[in-house]
């Protein structure tokens, strides 16, 4: 890598399509417009995450009139932090910048975000936001997933986080070492490792957003049950002090006959404790179940993404229908 605020650094920009043709466009121009100010030689690598609006045609005209960029189109849909995998999986640049496309991240923040890169204390600088955005119904939720996170993962992530960051080579090449194929990707930045800083920016609400309330729920769940073990321990310390207290009671209720006479009775006291066993055994039950299901995805071993087309501009129609495999699988075979 060059020292720092010499220009011919190179430069990966990497972003997603996932309904994005009312802003690809703009986003490119911007994008293109602030990055070169830190470096000549630029790619921008684009990946279609099977959107189903105009996105891909858009960007394949901008792919024959900016020679710059690379498109590689997913076969499918397979999920935002998947698609991001794939594109750093594609990137060459020693300076990786990673952003989503509806300009609700300033494609302009690479600036602020290289100045406190070029103090050379760190190998990836990142956006947070100061304080979520919306009114109490929408923060409340989201600080106390933060919370539960925090007590839950064996890796908390850092609050308010989001997708712009700016990575060397080298934490790329880490980061794309991970195997997973549940992963929530704002986990793996974080036991990547490397040094990491942050910086405060502002994200803006220019689009509606297309995650819905049982998506966000199946994220969280997610979330907690592929980066946690601390959950499956909470559950075992559960089960040995119910153990310990229904001993504790069948004590106390034996030596209360065995001493003054008194009789166990009551309905009541039956079937509350009967319902109240059976839910949290099922509940133990369906938290065991999504470990599970997360261990059949690994043991499958399915390829995460599968790619249908790269565009570059020297081979236009290169890798038809070529598989994408494991992230470091396909650093390995991009080397």
């Amino acid at each position: 890598m060059t020292a720092a605020g010499e220009n011919p650094v190179k430069l990966s920009i990497v972003t997603t399509l996932y309904r994005s043709e009312a802003h690809i466009g703009e986003f490119h121009r911007r994008a293109m417009r602030a990055s070169e100010g830190i470096a000549d030689d630029i790619e921008m690598v684009i990946v279609n995450d099977g959107s189903p609006d105009n996105s891909l045609d858009l960007a394949l005209a901008l792919q024959r009139a900016d020679p710059r960029v690379v498109i590689v189109d997913l076969a499918r849909n397979f999920g935002h932090h998947k698609a991001l995998m794939t594109g750093l999986a594609h990137a060459s640049g020693e300076l990786v910048f990673l952003i989503d496309s509806d300009l609700e991240e300033q494609p302009e923040d690479i600036a602020q975000l290289y100045r406190r890169f070029q103090r050379g204390d760190c190998d990836v600088v990142y956006g947070v936001l100061e304080s979520r955005r919306g009114g109490p119904f929408g923060k409340i939720p989201g600080a106390l997933f933060f919370t539960l996170l925090e007590a839950l993962s064996d890796h908390p992530v850092p609050r308010n986080v989001f997708t712009a960051r700016l990575m060397t080579r080298d934490y790329v090449r880490a980061l794309l070492r991970h195997r997973d194929r549940e992963f929530s990707i704002s986990h793996l930045w974080q036991v990547t490792g490397f040094r990491q800083q942050p910086v405060v920016l502002e994200k803006l609400s220019l689009s509606p957003t297309s995650y819905t309330l049982r998506h966000r729920v199946e994220m969280a769940i997610r979330e907690i049950t592929t980066t946690s073990s601390r959950l499956l321990y909470l559950i075992f310390y559960v089960g040995v002090v119910i153990f310990g207290l229904s001993i504790a009671v069948i004590l106390f209720f034996l030596g209360r006959y065995f001493t003054s006479g008194i009789g166990v009775d009551g309905f009541t006291s039956q079937i509350v404790s009967i319902w109240f066993l059976g839910g949290l055994i099922t509940f133990i039950l369906g938290i065991l179940g999504i470990y599970l299901a997360n261990i059949l995805a690994e043991t499958k071993r399915r390829p995460y993404t599968s790619v249908r087309r790269i565009y570059r501009a020297d081979s236009p129609a290169a890798a038809a229908s070529k598989p994408a495999q494991a992230p470091a699988a396909t650093q390995d075979a991009a080397r």
